[in-house]
Order: structure tokens, then sequence, then C-alpha cells
């Protein structure tokens, strides 16, 4: 991609002034910038630049990463960007350092197709834990589970939240999301046809008429945090360096305010296959409830996540139907359809419906 290309976000001149408000460059500036990677994901375009400086530059970072909409893609119209925008501006720098890269700018336009990111370059300490889909190795599952513990500890019943953090969806607002599942279940049962069975179909319809009664746990408003939304494992830069523990949380544009558990069911019930689950599942869930009491979290106990465990994972059900009734790849969905019904048999999960 050539300098004409870039984005004005990419401008020397808007780097320059992002940069001496961040308080890392003194007297010097952006001279130019150099490509070293553009992308498109399923929500974003992705470009990573290497800057080059006049004068003083002492501090100042080498690389940065510009996220901003991606045009045309899947996901175009939901508006995921602002949510990511909102993350960075409250959520992340009310956060200790170390969680997630830390941001330079969070901009997003009246036209909420118009945001941007602009974010330091972990790539050279940092880098996506396995190629998808790849699962990572058991030690790596331990610390990821540990820092996802740390995030949901800082989080956990923070006065802020449904405050200046987030918001507390009232009945209305619930009912409201509830009423949306039956059609999507009609429109992906009705391409799918005689793949999606009568026997699936029936269970849904008995989580439909079941949902308002299993969001009491919600409507407590205890026990809860700030949750990714979207926390499989790719979603995370782990460090080059086995000695260092500092992972980063990433992809921001599905938080909000839940269960902890919702993140570890979508990491693990979701995108593991029965073996792999059914072996680390429970394992990781004790270094993961030992990781919250050490960050202060009290007066939940390990039988209250394995309820909400369950119960997390029964609400997954909604995640490929979603994806799929979105357009989203087959590639991305019908596994993870096959995976959460097994891993809902395996749990028992069926009990909660009843």
């Amino acid at each position: 991609m050539a300098t004409a290309a870039l984005p004005p976000a990419l401008s020397p001149e808007h780097l320059t002034d992002v940069l001496r408000r961040a308080g890392m460059l003194g007297d010097g500036h952006v001279s130019r910038l150099e490509t070293e990677s553009a992308r498109d994901t399923l929500v974003s375009q992705i470009v990573r630049v290497r800057l080059v400086y006049d004068g003083a530059s002492d501090g100042a970072p080498d690389r940065l990463f510009l996220k901003t909409a991606r045009v045309g893609g899947p996901l175009e119209g939901v508006n995921l960007g602002r949510k990511e925008v909102e993350f960075y501006e409250r959520v992340a720098t009310a956060m200790p350092a170390g969680l997630v890269p830390r941001c330079f700018e969070a901009v997003c336009d009246p036209d909420p197709k118009t945001w941007h990111l602009l974010l330091e370059d972990l790539g050279e300490s940092h880098v996506v834990v396995n190629e998808w889909p790849l699962p990572p190795t058991v030690e790596q599952c331990e610390r990821i589970v540990e820092t996802y513990a740390r995030f949901h500890g800082f989080w956990w019943n923070h006065a802020r939240l449904g405050a200046s953090i987030g918001t507390w969806l009232d009945d209305g607002q619930l009912e409201a999301s509830l009423r949306e599942i039956p059609g999507q279940l009609a429109r992906v049962a009705d391409r799918l046809g005689d793949r999606f069975s009568s026997e699936r179909r029936r269970l849904y319809e008995r989580f439909i008429a079941s949902a308002p009664r299993l969001l009491a746990r919600y409507r407590t408003h205890r026990d809860l945090t700030v949750v990714s939304g979207d926390a499989h494992v790719w979603n995370l830069l782990y460090p080059r360096e086995p000695d260092r523990r500092d992972i980063r949380l990433i992809d921001w544009s599905g938080w909000r305010i839940d269960t902890a558990t919702d993140d570890l069911a979508y990491m693990m019930a979701l995108h593991w296959y029965p073996e792999r689950r059914r072996r680390l599942e429970q394992p990781l869930l004790d270094r993961y409830h030992a990781a919250l009491v050490a960050h202060g979290v009290s007066g939940y106990d390990r039988a209250a996540l394995a309820e909400d465990y369950r119960l997390s994972v029964l609400w997954q059900l909604t995640t490929p139907i979603w994806q799929a009734d979105h357009h989203l790849p087959p590639l991305i969905w019908w596994s993870h359809l096959e995976r959460i019904f097994l891993a809902i048999d395996d749990l028992g999960c069926r009990d909660l419906l009843d």
C-alpha cells in the first residue's frame, strides 16, 4: 500500500500530534511512514506501519497499529467499531497497564461506520498464540485463563459497572434481544433444511421458552464483570519469550457486563472438541477460580462458578445461530453448532431448561 493510500489517521502530521498528546514525542516529528502490512478481518481493516522521525524521538514507538472500519464486510451494518472505541475510551483507561494494548487514539465519528483505533504494535514482543484452528498448549491455556481472571477480577462487582462502564439492560431491552432469536433460528433452519434436525430445533425452542427465566441470573447484578464477548484464544497476543506472562487481550467489539463464565464457555465449550474439553475444562476452571480469589474476588465459590459455567454454555446456543444469520462463513459457525451441542450434553445443560 502506498503512503498516498493511507487513511488520514496515518498522516505524519496527525501521528505527530497524537504522540505529542500522549507525552511520547518531544521536539521531533514523524516525517514519513512505511506500511509493513495491511489486511481485512471480518469487521475491520488493519494496517501496521513503521514510523520514521526527524529530530528527538526518544521513547516514541517504532511502529503503530491502525484498526478501522472494513467497507463491505459481512458485519458492516452491525456497528461493532463504536463498541470497541468505547472500550478503549472508557474501560481500558481505567484498568491497570499490561492487560490490553496501549491505545493512543480512539475515534468514532457521528457516522458509526467511520471509526479508528491507533494502538501500540506488539508484533516484536507478542504473537498470536497459534495458527487457527490449532488450540494452545496446556501451559498456554493455564496462562490465558489466569489472565482473564485478572481482567475479570478487576471489574468484579465494580461500582462503575452500569454507571460509567457499560449499561445495565432493562427488562424491555432484554426482551427485545430475546425476540430476535426465533427469527434468526427460523431463517437458519430454513437455509439448512434437513442438515438441521427436528430434535435440535426442539431444543432451541425449549431454550427460547426458558430464556426469560434464565435471565434471572443477570438480573441479580451480582458477581458480574466486564466480559469480552469474543474470547477465543486468537483474540489475544501471547508473549514470545517463555518467561514473560503479560498476555494482552484484544478485539473488544463485543464487550458487555455479564457473567465471567461467558468468556470461558466461549473459549472452551464453543471452540474445543470433546476429548480436549473433557480433559482440560475442569482443571482450567479450577485454575481460573484460584486466580480470581488471588485477585481479590470473595464470596464466589467454586460451586457458583460451575453453576454459572453450565448456564453460560447453554447461552452459547445463540452464537452459531447469530453468526449464520449474519452470513459469516460456515467455516466459522458450523463447527460451533456441532461442538456446543456436545458440550451441552456433557454438562447436563438440558436440565436447566426444566
